[in-house]
């Protein structure tokens, strides 16, 4: 029987909308505001209504195709999804841009790219005469066949760029340069300037962003939620989280949902714990889902270190005795690798359609939805 059940929380407890939302939102600023690529007709603005977000989405995921791929090849992490949908655009453009300029391209390639080199690269492209047009679809098809349980997703484009450039770059890889910064615009939208600010102890570059963690859409009604919580609580079983948010962005809607209690505090594990993480060991490239650490992190505890973390033999022992609960391919993947029982929900952006995948990957239950796990245990039980 189950000691422990650790959630994931975007597609499990709270709506991932406004996440995906902000990820589409930073892929449009990096491509067309003037402090970045600044490309002619995006008609960038930092404080969009509700059609241009839904409009954006539409483009940037195409009509939810590359949503729905992203996901499917394990990709859990916003920050991942930025990265690896932007970085392709720019490889493109660049390639473009190769056949003019190859001399200042190959140098490109050969260092880290960050705000001012984005800003170079869209004045030499616009001194060109140049256009482009991004077609977001494509990203599906040059990266057939990769998954982010192979490795590093996003470090594929690096693979495509050399292909065309005959250099061996490292500048669309995780944790680098570029990488950095689709996380920090990405922060950004997500936070307002504002509380970036405080959050980052840095000038945001567009202020006037308002943000969106309070518009945090709870997955069902948020007593319905903490009744749940509270009485698996109360059967004795441990309760954690294993989300790819950072920790404020875990915290504040957790707590304004009032569920925040029925968590153990050493084990609710965000993605700042695997930023951590992975600036002390950076040999070992993406700790994030569907590498197993941030299960593993709220599994061992927070106050466990991170070095007799990442040495836990896999699988674990007594893995079967730990129930994971998320919407993600990547969630299943993480659980598979350390022995432990998986409870799939169909909240994910795919809804049902995600069935039959969680089926092909043998999830050991499939649920509706979150509220679904305490008749589950009760039922177990009997």
């Amino acid at each position: 029987m189950y000691e422990m059940i650790l959630f994931d929380v975007d597609g499990v407890l709270l709506s991932e909308k406004r996440c995906f939302d902000t990820t589409c939102l930073s892929v449009w600023e990096l491509l067309y505001s003037d402090q970045a690529l600044g490309l002619a007709g995006g008609d960038f603005a930092p404080f969009p209504d509700e059609e241009t977000i839904r409009g954006v989405r539409r483009e940037v995921f195409a009509e939810e195709n590359v949503l729905e791929w992203l996901k499917s090849h394990g990709v859990n992490s916003n920050w991942d999804m930025v990265a690896l949908l932007f970085g392709f655009q720019l490889q493109e453009l660049l390639k473009q841009l190769f056949e003019k300029q190859p001399q200042f391209v190959t140098r490109l390639l050969k260092e880290d790219l960050d705000r001012e080199s984005l800003m170079r690269i869209g004045e030499r492209f616009r001194g060109e005469g140049m256009e482009f047009r991004p077609h977001y679809g494509r990203v599906t098809e040059c990266l057939k066949g990769m998954s982010a349980d192979r490795g590093d997703l996003s470090g594929q484009i690096n693979r495509l760029a050399q292909a065309w450039s005959g250099i061996q770059s490292s500048s669309f890889s995780h944790g680098g340069s570029l990488w950095r910064l689709g996380m920090e615009v990405y922060q950004e939208w997500y936070l307002g300037g504002e509380l970036y600010e405080k959050q980052e102890k840095k000038a945001p570059v567009h202020p006037e962003k308002t943000g969106f963690l309070k518009q945090e859409i709870p997955i069902v009604e948020p007593s319905t939620i903490r009744n749940m919580l509270d009485q698996l609580k109360q059967s004795g079983l441990i309760l954690g989280i294993g989300t790819g948010r950072p920790s404020l962005e875990t915290q504040v809607p957790l707590d304004a949902m009032g569920w925040l209690p029925a968590f153990d505090p050493d084990r609710i594990v965000t993605a700042s714990d695997v930023r951590r993480a992975e600036k002390s060991r950076s040999d070992l490239g993406p700790l994030g889902k569907p590498h197993p650490f941030t299960y593993l992190k709220a599994f061992g505890g927070r106050t466990t270190s991170d070095a007799d973390i990442l040495a836990t033999r896999l699988p674990i022992i007594d893995g079967e005795r730990v129930l994971i609960v998320g919407d993600s391919v990547a969630d299943l993947l993480a659980a598979r690798r350390m022995g432990c029982h998986f409870a799939a929900t169909l909240t994910g952006p795919a809804g049902e359609k995600a069935r039959s995948k969680f089926v092909e990957l043998g999830a050991d239950y499939i649920l509706k939805d979150v509220t679904e796990v305490l008749p589950l245990i009760q039922r177990l039980r009997k």
